[in-house]
């Protein structure tokens, strides 16, 4: 078997395209805006299986996982990977510190979350939030509880779905006016009564991705890939990236999602090459739909 794609990865503020070979392990490949990407779906696509503690066991089954599913695995791995997670409530037992945050992908799209303290901004960057702040450190069950409160309170949710963020990335307010409505936000998370007394409260210090995810100047979302399919071609100038979306400069998104699990080949003359995979049109008030969990 050869290097399977497991979609984007960040670190360091930058984004990364992450394989995995059974028997061979991880590796991952830079990407860098303004270079040209040209490539294509050889094969089915496999299973990845599930990672668990920094590694991949594989599927026990070596499953095909459909074009369009929203992830590199078979639904067997994907209810394995949930039986552990923060998430879906079913690690309520894990000691480590956690820290609530407010997160804005757009006008009118914000949410709170949660996300393990090692992993720092880690889990921002990967939903493609825009702006955000901390709220608070503390316990998990403390930061799951203070997480509820202020969805009920402040009327946001805990989940945006990916078409609507991707569909508003290309028309947003100056940085100010986004810092301004996470620090109204903020402020009024913060008047509230019933925090847990084992959550420490943190200041609004609003953090900007916008260089991180090279907004300024990106097209606007056009299309986005449908699915893979063996043969198919992707190809384009990468004008930025945000979450698992890859901004090309004609306003394609590639959803690195529907990438995991395909072995990828590089297509010769990346710049006379063309898209040839299925797309759909994106409208512009987003897609409406549920597509992915965060």
């Amino acid at each position: 078997m050869g290097w399977r794609c497991a979609g984007l990865r960040w670190g360091g503020g930058r984004p990364a395209v992450g394989w995995y070979g059974e028997g061979r392990g991880e590796r991952s490949s830079a990407l860098v805006y303004g270079q040209w990407l040209a490539f294509a779906g050889v094969g089915a696509r496999g299973c990845l299986g599930v990672r668990r503690s920094g590694r991949w066991t594989p599927c026990p089954t070596g499953a095909e996982v459909p074009g369009r599913a929203g992830g590199g695995q078979c639904a067997e791995c994907a209810r394995l990977d949930r039986s552990f997670s923060v998430a879906a409530d079913t690690h309520v037992a894990d000691p480590r510190p956690y820290r609530v945050y407010l997160a804005w992908f757009g006008p009118g799209l914000v949410k709170v979350g949660i996300t393990a303290e090692e992993r720092g901004p880690a889990r921002l960057l990967e939903q493609g939030a825009v702006t955000w702040s901390w709220l608070g450190r503390g316990p998990l069950m403390a930061a799951r509880r203070t997480e509820e409160l202020l969805r009920a309170a402040l009327g946001v949710p805990d989940r945006i779905a990916y078409g609507r963020k991707r569909a508003v990335r290309g028309s947003l307010p100056p940085a100010a006016e986004r810092a301004a409505e996470v620090a109204e936000l903020h402020a009024r998370a913060g008047g509230l009564a019933g925090w847990p007394e084992s959550l420490e409260r943190l200041p609004c210090e609003a953090v900007d991705h916008a260089g991180a995810f090279g907004l300024d100047g990106l097209p606007r979302p056009r299309r986005v890939l449908a699915e893979l399919a063996d043969g198919a071609v992707v190809a384009g100038r990468l004008a930025g990236a945000a979450g698992p979306d890859l901004h090309l400069q004609d306003g394609l998104v590639v959803d690195t999602r529907l990438l995991a699990g395909w072995e990828l080949v590089a297509v010769a003359s990346p710049e006379q090459a063309v898209t040839t995979a299925p797309v759909r049109e994106i409208r512009p008030e987003g897609d409406g739909g549920q597509d992915g969990l965060f």
